[in-house]
């Protein structure tokens, strides 16, 4: 997900360049949504695995 964000901050860089305006500013926005949306599921993810959900289980040989 992290790497749409990346993809889309490139295209914004680019379109900055040539000048075009509406281009980036959308552009910059999805990445921005995309940024963060990957910063919530991380954050969540990391709870989820402090508070147990991410022991391995272990097998008995």
């Amino acid at each position: 997900m992290l790497w749409w964000a990346l993809v889309f901050f490139i295209i914004a860089i680019v379109a900055a360049i040539f000048g075009f305006a509406g281009i980036v500013s959308a552009a910059a926005s999805v990445a921005q949504v995309i940024f963060y949306v990957a910063l919530v599921l991380f954050v969540l993810s990391f709870i989820v695995h402090l508070a147990g959900g991410g022991r391995r289980a272990t097998t008995a040989t």
